[in-house]
């Protein structure tokens, strides 16, 4: 394989002052100076209204706060054609809630992503939870540096096994020295010397350790507990150094200033290196077990220091075997006492130094570079073979078998109507009279309501579907040969006509009710009104209104064979969306436009449909290509269905983003993919349409259900962090467009057609 040339570490920076800044830095170090010989830069996470005097190493910062910074970032990395990107997560170094503004990048990088997770909970909040699943969703191999890490990474988080590495967190290569040339250096000669390093904050324990004291120097009076390290910043941001003189106050309140000293410095890793040599006993005193990385710890280990520390999750695995003392929480005399053993114990404390120094050889930097190294060239193969795999002519399908579809309800659909029509918005489940009504939705009710006639279903009240006819009659402007489409409550018409989309919409509602609707007479009248309408599709210029056109025109002609200047429209129109794919199409963009934006399925099943009603196989082709391509946008790393989100609108040949997604995509989809099921039987279309519809109950990113099959309510879509809660028109109706279709399909595959009776359809 051809090594990784340019890398990208995401993280926080030296100079910023925490352990996440002196990782990144010392990773960087290492894997700049790898045998390889890679270009690494650093991306700087940059804390808010803080200004730091990075060095060259840093190529790129991102205010944590700003999340357009995030996606300026993405495009940039993405432009700079960097063959990896590793991140360097912690919940607390990115902004929005458990920093999911991180999202926003990942879902935009277009290279492999290699994540070292510093945190994984063993009990997340549901916020910590959805962001450490997405993170290790968008991430090609997940590193972490304990074994506790890839147990909870799997058990709790449901992580893959083969995409989680564990690698020890890296290490100086220093000789294992003597201490007493650093004392005398650093002007502690003759003392028996403790060390705590790092930034103070009350997690540390310190205050546990300053009680163990007294117990120590009634053993060993030349003892010192020396308190290496400067507040941590957010602690002084937030309440300045009352900590730091709570501690101080302590050491008085025991008299023991003598024996206690606080350095407040943030030290470079020299200056470290001279601290720990110094030492005869490392402490860290944590209060919480859920602590999956210490570097203070790992430092000090592979200096061949004897360690005293509480038993979280990575002491407890580093210090195993004699490697060290582990002691219980908060007490400190078990402290006091374990301490004043080793500093009374020479040979004993000798051999724990040998023990973890020569156990520690594998944690070098250089070490940690290497196993890096491979991981990101393994990433980059995997990235570059899913990449080809992705243009093969292959649906995905969902990891889950589709449960029985729900049964149909229309509590919440009623609910959102009242005599004049379908409302647009709710606040909640609360229809939302504020916004009025529009077209749109109520020609989506009616191709509901003509759903609802098919076999098997409970139809919808006949005066509903009256309503909405007459919805749509209203809404026809004879003066401009356009529909309107927006409503005040007031019955008040906002504009003389809607746009082109508004208006195919409309014709293909109009469409399917000459075909299907229950009462002739509606029929008749859906007929007329169409026909009347149609002349304006021939000058539209927007793709997704010739698409709803030629949907509309599927059942108009189906109804009306013999009117010939709709079958003239029909092949204009379709004639009219081949040349746009055409001319936009490239190997690795064929679709129709320079980007993504809504209901985009419906451009692709628009030609499956006229090419199947045409037998044009040209146009039947087109669509089946375009949909593929499209499904492989649609579709999760972890294999479910994920809509093309509203982020990305308006972006020009980018990756979609994952967020918001709207219920019409899940419906448009699935429609889609049943029109291509006939005309391109057992490439798993039926699978990617049970999958689109599983979105709804649930398997989507969130892991959050959508509709409520006990009265069918459906909200208005996914954030980043959350469901919307409001339920409103278009959602709902989808919700019962997408179910209506999934119900047809499991009654078909119970009692499947007859061969005759489908090459009818098909044809």
């Amino acid at each position: 394989m051809t090594p990784s040339r340019r890398i990208a570490l995401i993280g926080n920076s030296l100079p910023r002052r925490c352990g996440i800044a002196t990782f990144t830095t010392d990773l960087h170090r290492a894997i700049s100076n790898s045998g390889q010989h890679p270009q690494a830069s650093i991306v700087a996470m940059t804390d808010r209204n803080q200004a730091h005097d990075y060095p060259a190493s840093v190529v790129l910062q991102v205010e944590d706060d700003n999340l357009q910074d995030y996606a300026r970032v993405a495009t940039a990395l993405n432009a700079g054609r960097f063959d990896v990107v590793c991140l360097q997560h912690e919940f607390g170094i990115f902004g929005g809630d458990a920093g999911a503004y991180i999202l926003e990048l990942l879902t935009r990088l277009s290279m492999p992503v290699v994540t070292t997770l510093h945190t994984v909970l063993a009990k997340p909040s549901a916020i910590q939870r959805m962001v450490t699943e997405h993170v290790a969703e968008a991430s090609a191999k997940v590193v972490v540096m304990a074994e506790k890490g890839r147990e909870l990474l799997h058990g709790v988080y449901r992580v893959p096994q083969d995409k989680i590495e564990v690698i020890a967190h890296g290490i100086p290569d220093f000789p294992l020295v003597a201490s007493d040339a650093a004392k005398a250096r650093l002007g502690f000669s003759g003392r028996s010397v403790i060390l705590t390093f790092g930034l103070l904050s009350p997690s540390k324990g310190i205050e546990v350790m300053i009680d163990a004291v007294p117990a120590i120097l009634k053993r060993r009076p030349d003892a010192v507990y020396v308190v290496l390290g400067a507040t941590h910043p957010n602690l002084v941001r937030n309440e300045g150094e009352a900590y730091r003189e709570k501690l101080m106050a302590r050491v008085r309140e025991l008299g023991v200033e003598n024996h206690v000293v606080f350095l407040d410095q943030f030290v470079d890793q020299a200056t470290l290196l001279e601290f720990i040599s110094m030492c005869d006993v490392y402490v860290t005193p944590y209060l919480n077990e859920a602590q999956m990385t210490s570097g203070t710890l790992a430092y000090s280990f592979g200096l061949g220091k004897p360690v005293v520390s509480t038993p979280y999750w990575h002491a407890r695995e580093l210090l195993a075997e004699g490697r060290g003392v582990l002691v219980p929480f908060g007490d400190a005399a078990r402290i006091g006492t374990e301490i004043a053993d080793l500093l009374t114990d020479d040979r004993r404390r000798q051999a724990m130094c040998e023990r973890a120094y020569a156990a520690s050889r594998p944690m070098t930097w250089q070490r940690t570079a290497e196993r890096y190294m491979t991981i990101f060239e393994h990433a980059r193969q995997g990235h570059r073979l899913k990449l080809i795999a992705q243009t093969a002519p292959a649906v995905i399908a969902p990891l889950c078998p589709a449960p029985p579809p729900p049964d149909m309800r229309l509590e919440h659909f009623l609910s959102m109507c009242d005599d004049t029509g379908l409302f647009q918005h709710a606040v909640h489940s609360v229809p939302d009279r504020a916004h009025g009504y529009c077209v749109d939705d109520n020609a989506r009710a009616l191709l509901l309501a003509c759903a609802l006639n098919g076999a098997g279903e409970t139809s919808m009240p006949d005066g509903l579907t009256a309503r909405f006819a007459a919805f749509v009659q209203h809404a026809w402007n004879p003066d401009t040969g356009r529909f309107r489409n927006f409503m005040g409550f007031n019955r008040t018409w906002l504009e003389p006509s809607g746009s082109e989309d508004s208006h195919g919409r409309t014709l293909w509602a109009l469409g399917e009710c000459t075909r299907s609707d229950a009462s002739p007479s509606r029929r008749r009248w859906a007929r007329a009104l169409f026909a009347q309408a149609l002349p304006a599709a021939a000058g539209f210029r927007s793709p997704r209104a010739s698409a709803f056109t030629l949907l509309g025109l599927d059942g108009y002609c189906m109804a009306a064979p013999d009117d010939h200047r709709a079958q003239d429209v029909r092949r204009a129109l379709a004639g009219q969306l081949l040349s746009i794919l055409a001319s936009v199409e490239t190997p690795d963009w064929p679709w129709f436009e320079d980007g993504l934006a809504y209901d985009n399925a419906r451009l692709p099943q628009a030609l499956i449909v006229t090419g199947l009603a045409t037998q044009t196989p040209v146009h039947i082709d087109a669509g089946l290509r375009s949909l593929r391509w499209l499904m492989t946008q649609q579709t999760a790393p972890a294999g479910h269905f994920r809509p093309v989100g509203t982020g990305g609108f308006g972006e020009l040949r980018k990756p979609p983003h994952a967020f918001d997604q709207q219920p019409l995509e899940a419906a448009a989809t699935i429609a889609a993919c049943l029109a291509a099921d006939r005309a391109d039987k057992d490439a798993g279309w039926k699978t990617a349409a049970t999958g689109a519809f599983s979105w709804f109950l649930g398997n989507n990113d969130l892991s959050v259900a959508l509709a409520d099959p006990e009265t069918g309510c459906c909200r208005d879509g996914l954030h980043f962090d959350r469901a919307n809660e409001n339920c409103g028109g278009e959602s709902v109706v989808s919700y019962l467009l997408a179910l209506a279709e999934i119900r047809q399909l499991a009654r078909a595959d119970v009692n499947p057609p007859h061969p005759v009776a489908l090459r009818a359809v098909v044809a």
